[in-house]
């Protein structure tokens, strides 16, 4: 039996927040599946979700998941099965999950996966607790299948940084690595 995820209260952030701002080169571009006409549209999709998950402007061929990227294309999972597929790929796996401690992979997957980072310390031990009881797989799962990735993304829209107010995207300022590492 698993611990239950423990209580944080959420800190006051800008993405919990309805915007006023005016769209510009900074708004993230959303990647729907029922926005895709054509095959174009769709590897644009593809690699939008690329980004996200493994957050590589240069995503290795040997990276890619092709079973996944053939059933997103003839439509028979979703982009949120899309999504949890490279998170549980061993690409992924190796990439991100085995060179970072527990702490660093939920601030890495909370970016990633829900476009925000932690609410405070006490929402990285609640989920770091999660990956420690339910493994890897129940940690994606949870986050995933979680009220807030469904009401923010939904089953066909590729996660993207909510309401980002620095200098650059996550994927920029977010090294592979931790400072421990360096």
């Amino acid at each position: 039996m698993s611990i239950p995820l423990l209580n944080y209260n959420p800190a006051s952030q800008n993405q919990r927040v309805a915007g006023y701002e005016v769209p510009n080169e900074d708004t993230p571009r959303i990647y729907r599946l029922e926005d895709c006409n054509g095959s174009g549209d769709l590897e644009a999709l593809i690699w939008a979700a690329y980004r996200q998950v493994f957050s590589e402007h240069a995503i290795l061929k040997n990276n890619r998941q092709g079973n996944l990227e053939s059933q997103l294309k003839n439509r028979s999972i979703s982009v949120k099965d899309f999504i949890r597929g490279l998170a549980k790929s061993e690409a992924f796996y190796k990439l991100v999950v085995e060179t970072n401690s527990n702490y660093r992979i939920v601030e890495l997957c909370l970016k990633r996966f829900l476009g925000r980072a932690p609410y405070n310390q006490q929402e990285t031990i609640a989920w770091s607790i999660t990956t420690a009881t339910q493994g890897w797989g129940g940690f994606v799962d949870s986050l995933i299948d979680s009220t807030e990735y469904q009401e923010n993304f939904g089953d066909y829209m590729v996660p993207y940084q909510r309401r980002r107010y620095k200098d650059r995207p996550f994927n920029l300022v977010t090294p592979r690595y931790a400072d421990y590492w360096r």
